[in-house]
């Protein structure tokens, strides 16, 4: 039980390491949650989470692979992420503009036919990033075999060595990976919207910046498959 416990706990703080950085997934998570409330970022990290389960499932079956193997594919990936994510950002532009004047009377927008699970799904299934993580790191956490969390770590890797080892491709390593991302889905939402009314002043900014993030990772990943391309 101990180890297996363990292997839980590690799983859900790789997942919640993943989930949390800035990125595209975050940017719509954050946008849903300031303009529509607790429940739209909820749904939109949803959609990221499915896209993850999906994402495991290829990767347990190997098919997932055929993207390593086919550079045009990754390549058509990269273009049709970026475009996806340009025109993300013009809509959390134009959501930014109507908080602006939602804000000025008390109070923000709030849309019931929200598009965060989609728009997230959509996104996490074109984002090369997100492939190369279950075709690299999420094989290794499929695979039987067992995992020195501590022996890389810099510096002490040698010192450490040993002092925590976990086996992969167990339910429970698993498990705590998908607990992980359910737990950021969860408390990221809630702490945007915790804070009450000074949601309401921030919601125009936290779109504009969400509108900024999708813009740059949408240029960079248009560049990157048009020079794939050529």
């Amino acid at each position: 039980m101990p180890s297996l416990a363990l292997s839980a706990a590690v799983g859900a703080v790789f997942g919640l390491v993943l989930a949390a950085p800035p990125g595209p997934m975050n940017a719509i998570i954050a946008e849903e949650s300031v303009l529509r409330g607790w429940p739209a970022g909820f749904r939109a990290g949803l959609g990221a989470m499915l896209a993850d389960a999906l994402f495991f499932a290829l990767a347990f079956v190997g098919a997932v692979a055929v993207v390593d193997r086919t550079p045009w594919l990754r390549s058509a990936l990269y273009l049709l992420g970026g475009a996806l994510m340009l025109y993300f950002a013009v809509g959390a532009l134009r959501d930014a503009d109507a908080a602006r004047s939602f804000s000025a009377d008390g109070g923000v927008p709030v849309d019931a036919d929200s598009k965060g699970f989609r728009k997230a799904f959509v996104l996490a299934l074109t984002n090369p990033y997100q492939i190369a993580f279950w075709l690299t790191a999420g094989v290794g956490l499929i695979e039987p075999g067992r995992l020195d969390v501590l022996a890389h770590a810099p510096a002490v890797g040698d010192a450490l060595a040993g002092s925590l080892v976990v086996e992969t491709g167990s339910p429970a390593l698993l498990v705590g990976f998908f607990a992980g991302i359910g737990l950021w889905i969860v408390g990221f939402p809630a702490a945007l919207v915790a804070t009450g009314r000074r949601v309401d002043a921030a919601a125009p900014a936290v779109a504009a910046l969400s509108g900024v993030v999708l813009a740059g990772f949408g240029g960079a990943f248009l560049w990157i498959g048009t020079t794939g391309l050529a």
